[in-house]
């Protein structure tokens, strides 16, 4: 089952967590995943996917202009039906994560998918509606590489989520 994850970044932090997810879904039996820059879509595996996980930094506590432009053509890359989700990135630690996910699963909603939560029926930690990792690019006691695990935690309960639903 295929499996894809699909970023924007600008310093190299939200690649990172694209490819720490990616590497979470790979635990899982029988997923193949990949993670893509949004200028180096396949979009002939994205077509066989049966999930896509999307994400970007906050920007202004907002997503990237560059992700809101590449989202208005998700309907064109047959997302519908798929299994959805989203996280993010920010320098700050309150600096608009939660805002930037809630958008991108807005967008994949109106595009057709199905959007994943395992909410608190998981236990924890808890990642109700998609990981946040703050880098330390401004917040020299933060570092991306804490967060590390609640990527690759999300990826294989993605993943699991995916299978159940899609075999």
């Amino acid at each position: 089952m295929k499996l894809a994850v699909i970023y924007h970044s600008k310093t190299g932090n939200t690649r990172q967590a694209a490819e720490w997810i990616a590497e979470g879904m790979s635990r899982v039996s029988g997923a193949e995943a990949k993670a893509f820059s949004i200028d180096e879509v396949d979009t002939a595996f994205i077509g066989e996917a049966k999930g896509v996980v999307i994400g970007c930094p906050s920007y202004m506590a907002s997503m990237t202009p560059e992700m809101r432009t590449w989202l208005m053509q998700g309907g064109k890359l047959g997302l519908a039906g798929k299994l959805g989700g989203a996280f993010a990135t920010e320098q700050y630690t309150h600096g608009g994560g939660e805002m930037v996910i809630q958008s991108i699963l807005t967008n994949e909603l109106v595009f057709g998918m199905l959007c994943y939560s395992g909410g608190a029926s998981l236990g924890k930690p808890v990642i109700h509606m998609g990981p946040i990792g703050v880098n330390g690019n401004v917040e020299p006691h933060n570092d991306l590489n804490h967060y590390k695990d609640v990527f690759l935690l999300f990826g294989e309960r993605f993943a699991r989520k995916a299978s159940e639903l899609f075999g």
